[in-house]
């Protein structure tokens, strides 16, 4: 990832409320040519975060700043992943192609990865094929948008409301992370990233555990541990 130093104003202006369907949604929208964004997971210690705190406190320990960071997939009750995780280009956990129950298995599901200085959402059997050797990566599922197209099983009348959060790439190639500020379901959250956000791949990354810390939308969640945490993060000045 290129190295950043992002500016307060700059970090205000990644990060917006945004009303769709009568709902509002906090959305973060990153360069990573131009941004540091990552996937963290195990501290200096060795063990999972399960929070924001401890990562700020390691991050300020290698002289950076935490700018932004989203819960970032499913993970096990001990934080590990449910499935694929890289992390610095080290594959944490392989990636998961079975079947099962829940939200991750409902197929097609998907990959959030940076590359270089690309961010990318693909379904899984997509990634696979294209043989991606990232820097970062997380699985979860299911996929909300595939090429343009919602995911066949999100019913536009479904009763099923929950806070949400998930993340998508835009046509400027802008990774797009948002969360839902209240209970929503799977169909309209999938047609914010497509219709209004102008996502043609978007990934589901969880439910009402989903957290969020963004100072400029004054977001400072802990309530809930975590596994995989996405984050953007700036050098501290003369660090």
């Amino acid at each position: 990832m290129t190295t950043s130093i992002l500016s307060a104003g700059e970090a205000e202006a990644a990060c917006r409320k945004v009303m769709h369907l009568t709902q509002s949604y906090a959305v973060c929208s990153f360069d990573p040519a131009a941004n540091d964004i990552g996937i963290f997971h195990r501290g200096r210690d060795g063990q999972p975060y399960g929070g924001f705190e401890p990562l700020i406190r390691d991050l300020r320990q290698e002289g950076e700043y935490l700018e932004f960071a989203m819960n970032g997939g499913m993970y096990e009750r001990d934080l590990t992943s449910v499935g694929l995780l890289v992390t610095d280009g080290v594959e944490c956990k392989a990636i998961d192609r079975g079947y099962s129950w829940g939200n991750f298995y409902l197929k097609p599901n998907g990959v959030f990865f940076l590359q270089g200085d690309r961010a990318g959402v693909l379904e899984t059997e997509a990634y696979v094929d294209a043989a991606i050797k990232p820097d970062f990566a997380t699985q979860s599922g299911p996929m909300l948008v595939i090429d343009g197209q919602l995911h066949s099983a999100l019913l536009p009348k479904s009763d099923s409301l929950q806070i949400r959060n998930g993340v998508g790439v835009d046509q400027q190639g802008m990774a797009v992370f948002v969360l839902s500020m209240e209970p929503v379901r799977f169909h309209d959250f999938a047609t914010l990233f497509r219709d209004q956000l102008g996502c043609a791949n978007a990934l589901f990354l969880d439910g009402s555990i989903s957290s969020l810390f963004a100072p400029a939308l004054a977001r400072y969640d802990n309530t809930h541990p975590m596994g995989p945490i996405i984050a953007v993060t700036r050098k501290i000045p003369g660090s």
